[in-house]
């Protein structure tokens, strides 16, 4: 199903018989959050559309990552709520994203590029089918960004060691012009100057790639590079979110004609209003990633529903300052990403669109928090007035009885809200499901 999906999508890209408006993209679900992967599999259970969930390199691989799982340890807990769902395995496709050395970079390239290699395998191993193959970064020694032709070739070798494992399953994805993996960094947005990718650019970089996969590993694998990572002029920092802008990225968006069986994936389409992301779908950006978006709008609700248990019990725990001494605890997966005064960065810690907050939820602490926070709002109850004053939009849903009254229920509802953008924007109008 997996291969026969992305070369559908890849055709109809490129089919004169389309107009662009009939065009369908795939949103990529980029988060490890058990009620982020819950809302994604349920609704794709509900649907009966597949559902693309994607893993970082230095989130999951083969030495744990930073949440503590190898690649078969991911798969096995998607798989678990997709159970508990009710979602059907053969609707799940698995992806990784930005397979390099990056989690390695500060050891010599030879070094990096091995457990690169033996990181990629894990994920071809354990069933991943869209693999990002991402090389660009420079190791010990080397310059920051490296140039195409050291890029495509450490490229092709993760490709290879890929196809060792598991020949024939994976489609590919090459390129990389956004920020490292966790975002833009640097404690200031600077995203006024963003512009799309130089149409020669992306065009270099996939000629190079071509040149070293066809000659290394054949055209059957090359047939399975279907998309290049750009810049459509989307991105978002600590404090603003730039759009898509058509206009800019026209010139981008023609060269697609001269890549036939390609299309562009996008990063960092999070906070796009969706009449935005239906453009990129129609302009060929089949692939969109979202991310941080999703446990943004997770913190949303988890903050309003606990200002609710203060309206219902004055004086009762507060998640949010359990959340300021984790983050402040283990600063290290936010300093150097927010600027400004101690407020400011206070500010910007809890509610920034970096969502840096999102690598502290599977932290003890804060997941006993949720936890008693869900059971103080079991027992009190979710009163109307309260829902309508701090979750207008889920409340009224939960009123008509679409969302059951329970504060999980509300916390999934909000994370659907934005799935549900990516749902309608992917799919031509009037096609997509409920």
């Amino acid at each position: 199903m997996s291969l026969a999906l992305f070369r559908a999508l890849v055709a109809q890209a490129h089919d004169p018989s389309l107009t662009r408006a009939a065009r369908v993209g795939l949103a990529s679900v980029c988060s490890a959050h058990p009620l982020v992967l819950e809302a994604a599999l349920a609704r794709a259970g509900r649907t009966g559309c597949p559902v693309l969930i994607e893993a970082t390199c230095n989130q999951v691989n083969q030495e744990g990552g930073y949440i503590g799982m190898t690649p078969a340890d991911f798969r096995d807990m998607v798989w678990r709520i997709a159970e508990e769902t009710g979602c059907p395995r053969d609707l799940i496709l698995l992806g990784g994203d930005h397979l390099g050395p990056n989690p390695w970079k500060a050891l010599p390239p030879d070094e990096a590029m091995r457990r690169a290699e033996a990181m990629i395998a894990a994920y071809a191993e354990a069933g991943f089918v869209k693999l990002h193959l991402d090389a660009s970064m420079g190791c010990r020694g080397e310059p920051a960004a490296l140039p195409d032709d050291v890029v495509a070739a450490r490229a092709c070798a993760l490709a290879a060691r890929a196809e060792a494992v598991a020949p024939g399953r994976a489609v590919y994805v090459v390129g990389t012009e956004v920020p490292v993996p966790g975002g833009v960094s640097g404690g200031s947005d600077h995203l006024a100057d963003l512009v799309p990718t130089a149409p020669d650019a992306a065009l270099r970089t996939l000629a190079a790639h071509e040149a070293v996969f066809r000659g290394a590993l054949g055209d059957d694998v090359w047939s399975r590079v279907i998309a290049l990572v750009v810049q459509p002029g989307v991105e978002f920092g600590a404090r603003e979110v730039v759009n898509y802008d058509r206009e800019a990225a026209r010139s981008l968006v023609a060269a697609l004609d001269e890549m036939p069986g390609r299309v562009f994936e996008a990063h960092s389409t999070d906070y796009q209003p969706e009449t935005a992301l239906r453009a990129l779908v129609e302009d060929g950006f089949a692939l969109l990633k979202v991310g941080p978006g999703l446990t943004f709008a997770l913190r949303e609700a988890l903050y309003a529903l606990d200002a609710l248990r203060e309206a219902l019990c004055p004086g009762s725990e507060s998640l949010r300052e359990t959340m300021e001494q984790v983050m402040i605890g283990a600063p290290g997966h936010w300093t150097g990403h927010y600027a400004g005064s101690p407020a400011q960065q206070i500010m910007l810690r809890h509610y920034g669109y970096s969502d840096r907050i999102r690598y502290y939820w599977p932290s003890p602490s804060a997941e006993a928090a949720v936890a008693r926070l869900f059971a103080d709002l079991e027992k009190s109850g979710l009163p109307d007035v309260l829902l309508r004053q701090f979750l207008p939009e889920v409340g009224a849903r939960v009123r008509s009885g679409a969302v059951a009254r329970t504060p999980r229920a509300i916390v999934l509802a909000a994370i659907d809200f934005v799935l549900e953008d990516y749902a309608r924007a992917c799919v031509p109008s009037g096609s997509h499901g409920a």
